[in-house]
């Protein structure tokens, strides 16, 4: 047999092979399952826009005939994915991370160069070597292990977005590209289109603007669900906040809108068709098992949300599930602007909302505006505690508010007020003589007096 076909053949059955058999012995729970699915999801995507680099700085080349994207071989590029998205974390669940990196860059430095005459490398090739690990290998061993581990919860939910950003933006029409052989990046810088830029950047703003809700989704599960969007590692608690409070499935639906506007961008009918795709795969068969699953774990809660909320027409107007506590908007009565900020929310009679003057809360001193979700989970306040308040108002006002709270966003406005000189300063409360019973994190069930 040929030297390059049977190189070929090994890189993509040996890693199949070896995670078949491991997988079998240690799979022993759906979080493993998402550990696999985690780093695979990484390393596909993140493999191919290494090859994207790898055809602009010539790091090493591939000698091979058919089967190729982006000019590597394709059955390469699988068991690559594999064996660094994978294998890692059937092989050794336990190792340091750290030290199983090293293991793994080992093996590549002494696999590569016995690669030839398939691979050839450059007198460069150590320099894409550092770069493959510090973009592949790395996040998807971290990535895999927190999964595997149930750790770093924010983290995870950071690397889910990630990568389904890098499977809907990059990866999926790299395939559909490479698969019609239609349609390219140019089409998003070609000289001729210069005229149009306008229109491409109120489409770009567009597609982002869509896809915030989505993140927004799954930054809601971490936050109130403590989960993650990814089924086999779900939420452990039901999310009804958020825009989970206007429509049941924001997550599909931002993702079929940004599917259908990336392929009319990109001139892809292929791509745009994704959109619809995946609206009628969660309308139906994962609608299905989510109904089943959602049962099974929340009960009547499920159906109650279920019955109030629907599921692809967002509500106007918030709904609040009657079983939860009310949350609480603290609000400092000492501060001038503050309380322009109070008469504004009270005007908009916000649903579900009870706001009280900060310097009243019994147990300790607050920032001039705090949000508490009076459910357990942590209490936001500043830029964070305003834009979740504005939840409570209508649908518009909400999706204000999830931009908001995006995390470079929070943290870039809350920059600009606090050099304005209305950041977040401690307010003295009130001396209290009530008892009130305290949640889980030193906020209060019981009412404040209210001003």
């Amino acid at each position: 047999m040929d030297r390059t076909l049977l190189l070929r053949a090994l890189a993509l059955y040996v890693p199949i092979l070896l995670a078949t058999i491991l997988g079998r012995q240690r799979l022993r729970t759906k979080r493993h399952i998402a550990a696999i699915v985690c780093g695979l999801s990484w390393a596909l995507p993140s493999l191919l826009l290494l090859q994207v680099f790898n055809v602009r700085f010539h790091w090493w080349s591939f000698h091979a005939h058919g089967g190729l994207i982006r000019g590597a071989p394709v059955d390469l590029w699988l068991g690559w994915a594999i064996l660094w998205g994978v294998l890692p974390v059937l092989i050794f669940p336990r190792l340091n991370p750290w030290l199983l990196a090293a293991a793994f860059v080992c093996l590549d430095l002494v696999l590569m160069p016995r690669c030839a005459p398939l691979i050839e490398l450059s007198n460069r090739w150590l320099v894409g070597e550092m770069v493959a690990v510090c973009m592949v290998l790395l996040p998807a061993l971290f990535f895999a292990r927190w999964t595997w581990d149930a750790a770093h919860l924010n983290a995870r939910v950071l690397f889910q977005v990630l990568a389904m950003t890098g499977l809907l933006f990059f990866f999926l029409p790299e395939i559909i590209f490479a698969l019609t052989g239609r349609g390219s990046w140019q089409l998003l810088f070609a000289p001729h289109l210069l005229s149009a830029r306008w229109a491409k950047s109120l489409e770009l703003q567009t597609i982002v603007l869509l896809a915030i809700a989505g993140a927004s989704a799954a930054q809601e599960f971490a936050r109130r669900g403590l989960g993650t969007p990814l089924p086999f590692d779900p939420p452990q608690r039901l999310v009804c906040s958020g825009l989970y409070r206007y429509v049941g499935s924001p997550m599909q639906i931002s993702g079929a809108l940004v599917l259908m506007a990336w392929g009319l961008l990109l001139q892809s009918w292929w791509l745009f068709a994704a959109g619809p795709l995946t609206f009628i795969y969660s309308a139906g068969l994962a609608g299905w098992h989510e109904n089943e699953n959602m049962l099974g774990r929340f009960g009547e809660r499920w159906l109650l949300y279920r019955r109030n909320v629907p599921k692809w027409r967002p509500r106007w107007k918030p709904w609040h599930d009657p079983i939860a506590p009310i949350p609480w908007l603290y609000i400092a009565e000492e501060c001038g602007p503050c309380s322009e900020v109070r008469r504004w929310f009270e005007a908009r009679r916000p649903v579900a909302l009870e706001i009280v003057a900060a310097e009243d809360h019994p147990t300790r001193n607050l920032t001039r505006i705090t949000y508490d979700p009076m459910d357990g989970t942590a209490p936001e306040e500043g830029v964070a505690a305003f834009a979740r308040a504005l939840e409570h108002i209508n649908l518009a006002w909400a999706y204000t508010g999830v931009y908001f709270r995006l995390p470079v966003v929070r943290t870039l406005v809350q920059l600009l007020i606090d050099a304005g000189g209305l950041g977040p300063k401690m307010v003295e409360r009130r001396s209290c003589s009530v008892d009130h019973g305290l949640t889980n994190d030193g906020l209060t069930n019981s009412a404040p007096r209210r001003r």
